[in-house]
């Protein structure tokens, strides 16, 4: 009889260990770590001016034609349209599979190509490669990100802030992973950026999804708690960065940095579990008092409207003239012809083309200037730690801002753009150190458009088609970096290479890679980059006068009395 009882009281504290396991990972915790971990593995992107030398010499290009790849790459990212179409009609483990395939299939393509394995491909062949594995950034966008945004409406400047932080702090996360594996070899990057987003897209496939909002008192509290860990991390990188250019790192020295920096990675993880299981403790308390049920009096009857001018009304007019008030959810047709969407459109084409632009070119520039390879990588890393104190900075500082002061968020964007114009002026009139100075400012400033960007849209035009509107607003990024990128710093640098060459009385045939040295290689582009980015800041103001009225009002309160009422409803089925 004992046995029996001791048996069966075992086999029930197995079935809740069980459960809450099951409760932990079907949670929206555990969901929102899940998306941490996948954008920690999307950033592959901000790597290019680390490896794309390599391109560069194993394949023969010349800058115009490494330029030309980098627009694919810029297209493939910030093109997102397509994921966020398949997203409105599929689940969101089918848009993080797609994703996951593309990712490994295009990467993987360059790295053959690079290390031989391959004949060498012709440049649309690249460019049609390197633009599918950018292109899966958006599908993990669109899964992670928009997901959980959805989960946390209410603090989705601080949400938007934590999860493009992961993915500027991913090119510095790894670059650490692959010291640690491959040693310093830069075609290993490649490899290493082919396989390992893919693998934890396809890990987590199925515990990113969207749930039914409840609000959570504590919730801003758990937020900063998940900053915390993450500026941690950020630091230990940027230590172990200047550590590992100051001194001759061993190869156990590597692995114990990447070991430390993926412990870092999974602290949050214990944060989710934290607060899964506080939920789930709430859910196994017994009813206190029966619940009374109040009957609301029923609504009486609206009269029908019968004004023949609303029926005679067109998509036309719907999409042109009868829009919905900001904030409330406009159709994809509605936003995307909006004043409010070409002003955004404008001041994100001068913004984040430049910075495209400046974080692409940054190997080359480094080396015009002098600097040896292993300076160049230090630029690279701080541009992605930077990359991702500006996403925090926009997420949670705006987010204060806006609560505390009613600071509009494209009043942030201004301010934000002037600051990437002193960088890029840095650039073009270059002193000793001001590199690094650039490196810092650029990289802040770009980090922070890309969440006040899709804050600003989630705010002005709704989260019922986020998912597309978000991957619409990036498209004139990529528009930016081609004429900016190819057509201007490209040609411009190649003129400048070619101007050296006749000196030494040599023609383009007479060398594999055309290249510049020298302050002068790139100073009259970037004194054209921070012009533009200037005009952007302006474009931004603009917004800001027409939204000011906007943003003096409550614009979250729908949110607060959709999480009350999903409050109420739970709390009523726990107590059944």
């Amino acid at each position: 009889m004992g046995e029996a009882t001791t048996t069966s009281g075992s086999g029930g504290g197995g079935r809740n260990i069980l459960s809450f396991a099951v409760h932990v990972i079907r949670g929206r915790w555990f969901s929102l770590f899940a998306s941490f971990l996948v954008m920690a593995g999307a950033g592959a992107t901000y790597l290019f001016g680390v490896y794309s030398k390599e391109i560069k010499s194993s394949l023969g290009y010349d800058q115009s034609t490494l330029n030309l790849l980098g627009f694919f790459k810029d297209f493939g990212a910030n093109v997102g349209v397509l994921s966020g179409l398949i997203a409105e009609v599929t689940p969101t483990w089918f848009v993080l599979l797609i994703g996951s395939a593309m990712n490994f299939a295009g990467y993987f393509m360059i790295w053959l190509a690079v290390t031989g394995k391959i004949s060498k491909p012709k440049v649309w062949q690249m460019c049609l490669y390197i633009c599918l594995g950018a292109n899966s950034q958006n599908f993990a966008n669109t899964g992670a990100l928009v997901t959980s945004v959805r989960n946390f409406p209410e603090n989705r400047g601080t949400m938007l802030g934590l999860l493009k932080g992961f993915t500027g702090l991913s090119g510095a996360i790894l670059t650490q992973i692959y010291l640690a594996l491959y040693g310093n070899d830069s075609k290993s990057l490649i490899l290493l950026i082919a396989w390992l987003p893919a693998a934890l897209s396809v890990v987590f496939v199925y515990t990113i999804r969207a749930m039914k909002v409840v609000k959570q008192i504590n919730e801003l509290k758990i937020f900063y708690q998940f900053l915390y860990v993450t500026i941690v991390l950020a630091l230990f990188i940027m230590v172990m960065n200047i550590l590992q250019r100051l001194m001759s790192f061993s190869h156990a020295a590597y692995a114990g940095s990447a070991t430390v920096a993926c412990a870092l990675l999974f602290v949050p993880l214990l944060i989710a579990i934290r607060e899964d299981s506080r939920i789930w403790s709430l859910k196994q308390q017994p009813a206190a008092a029966p619940q009374i049920a109040v009957q609301s009096p029923p609504k009486a009857p609206q009269p029908e409207i019968t004004d023949p001018g609303l029926k005679s009304r067109t998509c036309f007019d719907n999409t042109f003239f009868n829009k919905p008030e900001r904030g409330e959810d406009y159709t994809i047709l509605q936003a995307l012809l909006s004043t409010d969407m070409l002003v955004l459109f404008l001041a994100t084409f001068c913004g984040l083309g430049s910075s495209l632009t400046a974080v692409d070119n940054l190997g080359q520039i480094g080396e015009s200037i002098g600097y040896p390879q292993k300076t160049v990588k230090t630029f690279v890393s701080l541009v992605s730690i930077w990359n991702y104190f500006g996403r925090i900075f926009a997420g949670f500082v705006s987010e204060i801002l806006l609560a505390k002061y009613k600071f509009p968020r494209p009043l942030m964007m201004t301010l934000v753009l002037l600051l990437s114009s002193i960088g890029h002026l840095l650039i073009a009139f270059p002193f000793p150190g001001s590199v690094y100075i650039a490196s810092v400012i650029i990289g802040f400033s770009f980090g922070a458009q890309l969440p006040l960007l899709f804050a600003i849209i989630s705010e002005l035009f709704g989260l019922k088609y986020f998912s597309t509107l978000f991957n619409c607003g990036q498209l004139a990024s990529p528009l930016g970096s081609y004429i900016l990128n190819v057509k201007v710093t490209g040609t411009l640098y190649d003129r400048e290479a070619l101007k050296e060459l006749a000196k030494k009385g040599m023609t383009r045939s007479s060398v594999k890679e055309l290249t510049c040295i020298g302050p002068h290689c790139y100073r009259l582009a970037f004194i054209i980059l921070a012009s533009v980015t200037c005009f952007g800041a302006i474009s931004s103001l603009i917004l800001v006068v027409r939204t000011r009225e906007f943003y003096k009002g409550d614009i979250y309160k729908k949110f607060r009395d959709e999480a009350e009422e999903n409050q109420m409803e739970m709390a009523v089925s726990i107590n059944k």
